[in-house]
């Protein structure tokens, strides 16, 4: 979630959405995204709408915070009643940051318990929080799990103590083992992160990683390519030459060497920077997102979607909160989605997925060139056969100008 918004069409205060939003939502699932902004430490590499404790004043604080967001699920479930939603019962729940366990436990599981409240949920829901291993005890997790969670996803990012430090990761390498044995304790399910392509970060550093991630056995690993935001203190390092920028061929090696490992270790993709151990261990709120479900993000600077409208909240948590406070939606903006572009994030999400898109929910034009795809070795010629479109590992390399050959004519 970047920090800078976008532009959009004012938001009304009520939260009432067009009736564009209704059509169909009786077929769609509905989940819930909670965005906790609070970090110890800001990293050197990060973008996302986050905060620490020094940089908030009264209204804002981590103290306060589990109180403000309960009153947006409120705010919410009765915006989506005035909208003309059917009830729908949450199918994942996604606490993200931030660190969203730099809160206590019980205030995380009294947000989860009041969205529970207003929507249900169904039988055996995600319900996922991210963690830095520095950020929770056995005691911590135990609450989670006893209060409705089922999932932890750890930011490792790396084992290489240098690497962590060209980050600015707080926690040292020898606490995620602990962290992930205390989270199995406790019945949770694990997935780690991973970033590779840091600057200064050799192969061998990465094999480390991969090695060391992949012996905790998780269910699922995450491994992003570092992008180097502008306006971040690592971009503002490269620019002064502190550090070697990051490089495209190095990130493409360091790709196939993770894609060779996970399979190896059981783990395989089912989305171009996800593995899991089987389908059921696959990050069920993510996919939602590239399948284009329903959900909603509450917390400062959260994004929602809902029938092809989107909206996102003001950034800071000050302002955040003295909305809410007021009654009025948290919303700085919003946008109704046209067909042509509900179509070009329809290709660009689902061409990411191992399960692909059907060639013939493609345009005629984009059906043409999937025989040039495969002749390229980018799309897979026996799921072609089969009706699908499905990127191969090369394809997964390419993924965005795979998607450039996919899309409509303007």
């Amino acid at each position: 979630m970047p920090s800078v918004l976008p532009l959009g069409d004012p938001a009304p205060a009520d939260g009432v959405l067009p009736a564009q939003a209704a059509a169909g939502a009786a077929e769609r699932r509905f989940g819930l995204y909670a965005h906790i902004p609070f970090c110890a430490v800001r990293c050197g590499y990060c973008d996302f709408n986050t905060y620490t404790a020094r940089e908030l004043g009264g209204g804002a604080s981590q103290d306060a915070y589990a109180g403000t967001a309960v009153q947006e699920v409120r705010f919410a479930a009765e915006a989506l009643r005035a909208s003309g939603l059917p009830p729908r019962p949450l199918s994942t729940v996604f606490f993200g940051g931030g660190t969203p366990t730099l809160l206590p436990a019980p205030d995380l599981v009294d947000i989860l318990a009041a969205a529970t409240a207003e929507w249900g949920i169904e039988d055996g829901a995600e319900v996922t929080t991210e963690a830095n291993p520095d950020s929770v005890t056995p005691e911590s997790l135990q609450q989670l799990a006893d209060g409705g969670f089922t999932r932890v996803s750890f930011g490792m990012q790396s084992a290489v103590p240098h690497v962590l430090k060209v980050l600015d990761r707080t926690h040292e390498p020898s606490r995620v083992p602990l962290a992930v044995e205390w989270a199995r304790e406790a019945g949770l399910k694990v997935s780690v992160d991973l970033i590779y392509g840091t600057p200064g970060e050799s192969m061998q550093d990465w094999e480390t990683s991969l090695d060391a991630a992949l012996g905790y056995e998780p269910d699922h690993i995450s491994a992003y390519a570092l992008i180097v935001e502008d306006g971040t203190k690592l971009a503002a390092r490269i620019r002064r030459g502190e550090v070697p920028p990051v490089d495209d061929d190095d990130h493409a090696a360091k790709y196939v060497l993770a894609d060779e490992r996970m399979q190896a270790a059981g783990l395989s993709w089912y989305e171009v920077s996800n593995w899991a151990r089987t389908p059921e261990d696959a990050c069920r709120h993510n996919l939602a997102y590239w399948r284009g479900e329903d959900w909603w993000g509450l917390g400062p600077g959260a994004h929602s979607h809902v029938g092809g409208v989107r909206w996102w909240n003001v950034k800071h948590p000050v302002a955040y909160a003295g909305r809410l406070g007021r009654g009025e939606s948290p919303a700085a903006g919003r946008e109704t989605l046209d067909a042509p572009t509900r179509e070009v994030e329809r290709v660009m999400l689902l061409t990411r997925l191992a399960e692909g898109l059907q060639s013939s929910s493609l345009a005629v034009p984009a059906r043409r060139e999937v025989a040039g795809l495969i002749a390229e070795g980018l799309v897979d010629g026996a799921a072609a056969l089969g009706g699908r479109v499905v990127l191969t590992l090369r394809g997964r390399l390419l993924a965005d100008a795979v998607v450039r050959r996919l899309l409509p004519e303007d």
